[in-house]
């Protein structure tokens, strides 16, 4: 039994103005500011080094943090071995990054020094752009059959929503953008729908109620439901991914701080975009049944 109630939907109008803000303001900053692309997609220099005895990787990147490529790739192929893939394409990048290491590393031997393309090409991400749209238009197609289109388009709107919102803090804190930065975006969109599809649900579930209690009541009624599952899904996951961004190391700090923006945006979106386009929508265009 619920001890209070939130009227969510009091604020929806305003909820959905600042969203279009944002949005607006991500795009701006993309378009104008651009990402800070990391070896990825830019292609880079690669450098494989032996030492004269085992190194812990941790020595070698605060090394490399020193000279600015703290964001550098680095793979151990032995135990005195590795292979570094630096973001910069400069030959004087490369030049500092061997000259630091050797200050650091006395007796280290450099083994292979070449330019590398992207990982991510252009034709890759063709394809992934091909396959975003293809996954948007099923789950366009199964929330319809499975609920109905109307809720289909405004989680489809959501994940809109949360990915370019995501993407624009990207672009606002420079923060580089590495292969692991798509895989977060994938989770960031299974969150985000699976949270809204927990609301529209409990929405499905109430639709009885539809014609005595109105579509914003209904909604505010269903997101209350839900309300505290919500909160303890948003909390259970945060609490790993905190840790994460805290504890993790330079690798994982682009794909924890990832998820932890689309975590807080897409908990905001389910309630106010989803729920507040569907208020908005069904009060100027009412259906029936």
């Amino acid at each position: 039994m619920r001890t209070f109630f939130i009227d969510f939907m009091k604020h929806r109008k305003a909820a959905l103005m600042l969203s279009l803000l944002c949005i607006a303001a991500s795009l701006g900053l993309i378009f104008v500011k651009g990402l800070n692309l990391g070896i990825d997609f830019t292609g880079g220099n690669v450098v494989q080094v032996e030492f004269t005895q085992p190194t812990a990787i941790e020595d070698i990147r605060q090394v490399l943090t020193s000279v600015g490529q703290g964001g550098s790739v680095i793979q151990s192929y032995s135990d005195r071995g590795v292979i570094i893939r630096i973001s910069a394409n400069e030959e004087e990048a490369r030049r500092q990054t061997v000259e630091s290491l050797r200050s650091k590393f006395p007796g280290m031997q450099v083994i292979r020094l070449e330019k590398v393309g992207p990982v991510v090409g252009e034709e890759l991400r063709q394809e992934a752009f091909i396959a975003l749209i293809l996954a948007l238009a099923g789950i366009l197609a199964y929330i319809t059959v499975r609920f109905q289109f109307r809720f289909a388009v405004v989680s489809v709107a959501a994940l809109l929503h949360d990915a370019v919102i995501t993407l624009g803090i990207f672009s606002l804190t420079g923060m580089e953008i590495s292969s692991s930065f798509i895989a977060a975006i994938l989770t960031i969109v299974g969150y985000s729908l699976n949270d809204t599809i927990v609301v529209l649900d409990r929405v499905r579930e109430n639709w009885k109620n539809l014609r005595g209690t109105g579509i914003v009541d209904l909604l505010n009624s269903s997101i209350n439901q839900t309300l505290s599952r919500t909160i303890n899904t948003s909390v259970t996951t945060l609490l790993p991914v905190v840790a994460l961004y805290l504890w993790g190391g330079e690798v994982l700090r682009s794909f924890s701080f990832a998820l932890l923006v689309g975590i807080l945006v897409g908990t905001y979106s389910s309630i106010y975009v989803a729920s507040g386009l569907l208020a908005e929508w069904w009060s100027k265009v009412p259906q029936k049944g």
